[in-house]
């Protein structure tokens, strides 16, 4: 192994393991492991900047999103959402718990997952502490179905994207072929969730009237907005397929930021300033190092030599590598963040399926925009479920559940890795199970 490959090796494992026991903040270390590499002259910085384009769907998705939901929170909907569901529930644990299902199941399909902790996790502890429930269990199964959730969409979950984007699966493909695995996925975890948290289940609490009520403010923006949110659902799904010009999700959810943006300028609820340095410039900039990382091993033939040992190892058994794919991801995932692994795999996927030829060279070309035989697919698929459902494991393996950690260390407790390991392991064994049937059953028999 030559010089520059042994750099790109050696910063990438450092960094990821440097992310896994916390020593420093994912962004600065991804983002300083990226220039390590270009100081190192593994890479120019033109060829880090060429790498980082080359996901502009991916960062484009997700800025979009972040600008459009920042946009409304003035209004006051999600404490709303989130005081309607204690309401709901009538006193009863059980019917709080399916109230978390209910709300973050809806809105995690339609954003990414983080995002969503980001925004209802924080409703969480002052509702727990003021009917007397612990909020701890409640956060934790928040993440379990937010990372769920993020299944049922193409652009629910950033690795789901990313794999998605990859292999040219529109919108609407993904609805019609994976979506199902999705709320399998999700089902799973309101199955175990009498036992995984029968303390709550079983609770009855009382004075509810003494909770403070919040209310929604600015409800014609909130209309309006709602239809700019509707717009871009609807062309979620028809932008690719139905139109003469197709419109990528990424371009729609630029579109649904700007028009919110001119919203709230033009309604004064809030500034255009406020929004935009609200928004999570530190995940952008980590996805945009991880993306550099990856080159790294591209360039100096890691991801080459790895997809030949894969070739080797599965042959062209498509179905063993699938299911391999969907434990060992998974498990890989619990420990590693998905996001770099995601980012990690598709080329080395993309490279076994040439070598073994059941794909051409040009699938490996960044502009490369067609489609990959049906037969090769379910590797892919295994891989979305393996990355996403891996993350419920541990408390590092999705962005959400450190979100969650953090808000909840704000509120006063911590969630330490061995409590979060005590729900996700069971979670994580029984979705990955689950993903791994439906996967045979529906793709690979």
């Amino acid at each position: 192994m030559e010089l520059h490959a042994i750099v790109a090796a050696s910063v990438f494992t450092g960094v990821i393991v440097i992310i896994m026991f916390e020593w420093l903040h994912l962004t600065v270390a991804a983002l300083l492991g990226a220039l390590i590499l270009v100081f190192a002259h593994v890479m120019t910085l033109s060829e880090a900047i060429g790498y980082i384009s080359r996901s502009y769907a991916t960062l484009a998705l997700f800025f979009g999103v972040m600008v459009l939901v920042r946009a409304f929170e003035p209004t006051k909907i999600f404490e709303y959402l989130a005081m309607q569901m204690v309401l709901i529930a009538k006193g009863s644990g059980k019917l709080l718990l399916l109230g978390i299902v209910a709300i973050t199941t809806p809105i995690c399909a339609v954003l990414p997952n983080a995002t969503t902790v980001m925004l209802l996790a924080p409703l969480i502890p002052p509702i727990a502490q003021d009917i007397g429930v612990d909020f701890v269990p409640l956060l934790i199964l928040m993440v379990f179905v937010a990372n769920s959730a993020g299944l049922l969409t193409l652009v629910g979950d950033p690795a789901t994207f990313i794999v998605g984007d990859s292999v040219n699966i529109t919108f609407t493909d993904y609805l019609k072929n994976l979506s199902l695995g999705g709320v399998l996925a999700v089902v799973s975890v309101v199955a175990i969730m009498p036992f995984l948290f029968s303390k709550i289940w079983q609770t009855k609490f009382e004075n509810l009237e003494q909770i403070p009520h919040p209310k929604i403010n600015h409800p014609r923006v909130l209309a309006v907005g709602g239809i700019i949110v509707l717009f871009v659902l609807i062309f979620f799904v028809i932008g690719e397929e139905a139109l003469p010009i197709p419109i990528p999700p990424a371009a729609v959810a630029l579109l649904g930021a700007a028009l919110a943006l001119l919203l709230a300028h033009q309604t004064k609820i809030d500034t255009v300033h406020n929004i935009l340095r609200d928004v999570d410039w530190s995940t952008l900039l980590f996805f945009m190092s991880i993306f550099v990382l990856i080159g790294g091993l591209e360039k100096t033939g890691i991801v080459s030599n790895l997809s030949r040992l894969l070739a080797i190892i599965l042959g062209q058994n498509i179905a063993l590598g699938a299911i391999l794919l969907i434990f060992v991801v998974g498990i890989l995932s619990s420990v590693v963040p998905n996001i770099p692994l995601v980012v990690a795999m598709v080329p080395l996927l993309k490279e076994y399926l040439v070598n073994v030829g059941y794909v051409g060279q040009n699938v490996l070309n960044n502009n490369f925009d067609g489609q990959l035989p049906p037969e090769v697919l379910p590797l892919f698929y295994a891989m979305m479920f393996g990355a996403t459902l891996g993350g419920n494991g541990t408390l590092v393996g999705a962005s959400s559940n450190i979100v969650a950690a953090g808000i909840s260390e704000q509120h006063g407790k911590v969630i330490s890795f061995k409590t979060f390991l005590q729900y996700g392991i069971p979670v994580m064994g029984v979705q990955l199970l689950t993903s791994a049937l439906y996967i045979t059953i529906f793709h690979l028999i």
